[in-house]
């Protein structure tokens, strides 16, 4: 029982992270699919306006971020299972962000300049795996490299019971925990700002 235990400690496969560039790009497509992980997002939600957003959904979103990754911005990073793209995390400077800094109960917690983690996508089998803590503590690797000090995320914080994957698309607050950060403030019930220090 214990040889096979090891064995199966032994086999588990490594998560390998790496941030989003264009020789990349193909990863993020092939993980995302035909519907831009949700709905034609792209990951563009928390760059654009309401109405930018709409007329953008789809195709545009996905010319949008591709313009970001050509540029030379990595606009977050993926993580790979055995060489397959399982799962995305949105990380940069939280002005990258101009609709955190229009929500009401997101706005800034002060003055300090903050990278935040905006959004994650976890392929369906590979779901309730520990792949967005480990992606979290990648993006707080990545965002020290770039010289960040301080980094927050904006998890959901389920009223009660679980919440459909769909909804929990900015993290849930015990894997902002177990990755190192700490409620800093909330001015919704459901809406923790979580933060983490790097330096």
């Amino acid at each position: 029982m214990m040889h096979s235990m090891a064995t199966k400690r032994a086999c588990k496969p490594k998560v390998v992270v790496r941030p989003l560039t264009a020789e990349r790009w193909d990863d993020l497509e092939k993980l995302f699919g035909p519907r831009g992980a949700c709905g034609g997002c792209w990951c563009m939600w928390w760059r654009l306006t309401q109405a930018q957003f709409q007329r953008q959904k789809g195709a545009r979103n996905k010319a949008a971020l591709h313009r970001l990754v050509r540029a030379g911005t990595a606009p977050g990073l993926l993580a790979y299972l055995d060489g397959t793209p399982v799962g995305w995390c949105a990380v940069g400077p939280r002005e990258g962000y101009p609709r955190l800094q229009r929500s009401r109960v997101l706005k800034p917690v002060d003055e300090q300049p903050v990278w935040a983690v905006v959004c994650f996508y976890i392929a369906r089998p590979f779901r309730r795996r520990g792949l967005t803590v480990a992606l979290l503590k990648a993006a707080c690797r990545y965002a020290r490299t770039q010289g960040a000090r301080l980094i927050e995320g904006y998890p959901v914080a389920p009223r009660k019971g679980t919440m459909p994957d769909v909804f929990a698309y900015t993290g849930l607050p015990a894997a902002f925990a177990a990755a190192g950060f700490h409620e800093v403030l909330r001015r919704s019930p459901t809406r923790p700002i979580m933060r983490r220090r790097l330096r």
